[in-house]
This record gives C-alpha cells, structure tokens and sequence, in this order.
C-alpha cells in the first residue's frame, strides 16, 4: 500500500505555553492547502528562532508513531495533536534519512520537500500533553517526526500519495540524529 497523508494540520489557535505563545495546536483541515518555502497557507509559528523557516517549513509526524504513543500513554493521539503539519501512513518517519525527498500529490500540483532534522521538542509539548517533562521522553524514544524544506511549492490535501524520490546513502536516519539509543 502506498504512503498517504492521512492529514494536513493548520494552527487552529495560538495558546499561552509555560514560557511564551505557542502555535502548537495544530487540527486537520479540508481540502487543497497551498504550500510555499515557509510551510501551509493558514499556519504559523510563534518562536521563529526554533520553529518555521526554510529547513522548518513543514512538520512531518507518522500515524504509524502517534499509534504506538496511543498505546504507551493509554489515550488517543489524534492528527496534530504533536504539532505536526502533515501526518503520514505508511511512511517511516523514524528511519527516514536526513537529505530524503518525498514527492507529495499530484505531478502537477503536488509538492517536493526534503527531509532535514528530527524535531527538536519544547516544554511546549509537555504542557500540551500534560505530562511533566513529556517533551524529554518524547525525545529518548527517537519518534520525533521530521522537519521538511520544500523544493518545490504547490498545495497537499489528505489522502494524497507520498512517494520516496530520493534516498541518500548516508544512512543517519531521523531516530538515530535525534538522539535514540
């Protein structure tokens, strides 16, 4: 079965987080979303010195991940409650190679965007979830998600087929940059 994205997430609204504001409520839209090189039409991030950007436009996060947190937390991790922008299925976020590219949507309309660091959470998520420090767990486990530069702007909407492009040889793959044993 081919990669989907099961979801495209936009801010739904900005909340006061343990420091300072956070767009990290992130909810699932409908229909076609533009994207440009700094991420969705309807989205935003509060602290641009760790979040957006060029090598941060996107934030990629797999159904596959939030599942087994389900299963680890005992609660329902629903699409954007980590503050991702795209949810995948069937796509290994965690052993997805810095530099890979993935092609999303149609050949005319779709977009192209390269994998370039796992995320680096904040008190943020913690607060988000409720659980003390979840931010720090969250981070041991490797099932970060990736942050995404887009190569070619266009617009995704759920459903759409994600292929692989392009894969490095390298082998530093999201799990093992962002700290995982």
């Amino acid at each position: 079965m081919p990669a989907r994205l099961v979801a495209v997430n936009v801010v739904h609204e900005l909340i006061r987080g343990p420091t300072r504001w956070t767009a990290i409520d992130k909810r699932p839209v409908s229909g076609l979303v533009a994207v440009d090189e700094l991420g969705l039409t309807g989205d935003r991030q509060c602290d641009t010195r760790y979040h957006g950007g060029p090598d941060k436009a996107l934030y990629a996060y797999a159904e596959e991940d939030a599942a087994w947190w389900s299963t680890e937390l005992d609660r329902d991790i629903t699409p954007g409650l980590f503050g991702e922008n795209l949810t995948t299925r069937g796509l290994d976020i965690t052993n997805a190679l810095i530099g890979e590219r993935w092609r999303i949507g149609g050949p005319k309309t779709g977009i192209l965007v390269e994998v370039r660091s796992p995320r680096t959470p904040c008190g943020n998520l913690a607060a988000r979830m409720g659980i003390p420090k979840f931010h720090h767990r969250f981070v041991a486990t490797g099932r970060v998600g990736a942050y995404l530069k887009v190569l070619s702007a266009g617009s995704v909407r759920a459903g759409n087929r994600i292929v692989v492009d392009y894969r490095p040889d390298h082998g530093r793959t999201i799990g093992a940059v962002s700290g995982r044993a």
